[in-house]
């Protein structure tokens, strides 16, 4: 199991250590506001109260074992260019830290930083795809102008096949996944549930209202799409 180390416990940085510990993994939580450490034990394999550019402290703090470590240190632009470059010089391979502009991000990479993110900038950007297409439910940059979507199935695509509708050659997408909720009895009640289901697209597969398909392709196509499911 890999482990980890979230260096900030702000917002950025606290959801990100409660996520990864969520799903299973060994997460070391620092940062030098004591209540923010403490917010965060209950949560996390090991919460430490330090300053992160005091290198000696963070090396007992057992991060020098970790395999990534993530620098989301959000105020004091020179405490996180350090930190990174601690990190670097422990030898952990991976480091992911958080900019705020591209000269800090540039810094960054040049002292060891093999991944900067723009949490404000990444939010911005699904916002404002969500506000130019409404019937996209998440949307994500890959880069290289690729894209993934999830749209929701309605209007003329409902009882349609995947075959039929062509979309690959209509407008360029690719869809990848098929995800539809379907509900089931449960509980000594027999209460109705609704349960996901995840499917790989086949030619024969007929669209119900409210699927999901989830889909690859460049922002402009997704967009045309978004607009004939309708």
């Amino acid at each position: 199991m890999r482990q980890f180390a979230v260096i900030g416990l702000g917002r950025f940085g606290f959801k990100v250590a409660e996520i990864l510990a969520e799903k299973g993994a060994q997460v070391i939580a620092i940062d030098k506001d004591h209540a923010l450490v403490e917010k965060a034990r209950d949560i996390v394999t090991e919460a430490v109260q330090l300053d992160s550019t005091d290198e000696e402290a963070l090396r007992e703090s057992g991060v020098e074992g970790v395999d990534v470590a993530v620098v989301s240190i959000g105020e004091g632009v020179e405490s996180s260019i350090l930190t990174t470059a601690i990190l670097k010089s422990f030898g952990i391979k991976e480091i992911v830290a958080r900019a705020s502009t591209k000269l800090q991000a540039k810094i960054l990479k040049e002292v060891g930083a093999t991944r900067v993110v723009f949490p404000e900038e990444d939010m911005g950007l699904r916002v404002a795809n969500s506000i130019l297409a409404p019937g996209v439910l998440e949307y994500i940059e890959l880069g290289a102008h690729y894209n993934l979507a999830e749209i929701e199935v309605k209007g003329e695509f409902t009882g349609k096949s995947i075959k039929e509708l062509d979309i690959k050659s209509k407008y360029g997408i690719n869809v990848i996944m098929i995800m539809k909720r379907i509900k089931q009895e449960a509980g000594k009640e027999g209460e109705l549930v609704e349960k996901e289901i995840k499917e790989l697209p086949t030619p024969d597969y007929v669209l119900r209202e409210k699927d999901i398909l989830v889909v690859v392709g460049d922002s402009k196509d997704i967009e045309v799409l978004e607009k004939h499911i309708k």
